[in-house]
């Protein structure tokens, strides 16, 4: 493809670091998987056709709570947003000759850390096959880390089971925590959210409120009043 430098090969390389933390990190993932009901079987399934950390674990949270298939859909769609955006970004990248389909195919490919590699390879135009091979590691890592855990849920003391199902909500702090050190507007959504999550749990009229819908309520709440109160600047370029 003109314009390229990187293509499957270069990808499947760049996709090792990637498959490996994946492995580490769907471990946890997979005994938490157990501990709501869901078999080695189940949880591969869900890690294999959907490799998103944050969005798995809400529909954990929402499987265990026994909500609606809407409201998952709906969590699903508001927590996994940020993957629209991804897509346009590197639509711009493509080569416009290139087919819906191979389009469509690219878009499955794209998660946060393969994104990354993929925004970043050099060349005026990013070739597909760059961002498959690296998924093409990625996805069996995240899979095969989700069964494996699921199995030693099943294997392990519950003492130990407990204990590592804690390195998940480390990862997800791992998350949030560098924003919050740069941007102070972050760093205010983040207690906000810590905020309301304890009214929401502990307040009488509110506890009421299934987990899931209230996992919801908080997340489009607390993204909607940020965004709104404070938005983030455009930067015009030179040429503007």
């Amino acid at each position: 493809m003109k314009g390229t430098t990187y293509g499957f090969r270069q990808g499947l390389k760049d996709g090792i670091p990637i498959a490996l933390g994946y492995f580490t990190v769907s471990v946890s993932l997979g005994i938490t998987m157990q501990g709501v009901g869901l078999s080695p079987v189940q949880g591969g399934l869900m890690s294999l056709t959907n490799m998103t950390s944050a969005g798995q674990f809400a529909g954990m949270t929402l499987i265990a709570s026994g909500s609606s298939y809407l409201l998952m859909a709906i969590m699903q769609l508001v927590i996994n947003a940020r993957y629209l955006l991804m897509s346009c970004a590197l639509s711009q990248r493509l080569d416009p000759s290139l087919s819906l389909g191979k389009r469509m195919l690219l878009g499955l490919t794209v998660t946060d850390e393969i994104f990354g590699i993929s925004i970043a390879a050099p060349g005026e135009r990013l070739d597909p096959k760059y961002s498959l091979g690296a998924f093409c590691l990625a996805c069996p890592g995240w899979t095969l880390g989700t069964v494996c855990g699921a199995v030693m849920g099943n294997i392990l003391p519950q003492r130990v089971v407990s204990a590592l199902s804690v390195a998940l909500f480390g990862m997800l702090i791992a998350v949030f925590i560098p924003p919050t050190k740069k941007d102070p507007a972050v760093r205010i959504a983040v207690l906000c959210a810590m905020g309301l999550s304890v009214l929401f749990t502990y307040a009488p009229l509110l506890s009421g409120i299934s987990s899931g819908a209230r996992l919801m309520l908080l997340t489009v709440g607390i993204s909607l009043g940020a965004a709104l109160l404070v938005p983030v600047k455009e930067e015009c370029s030179d040429a503007e």
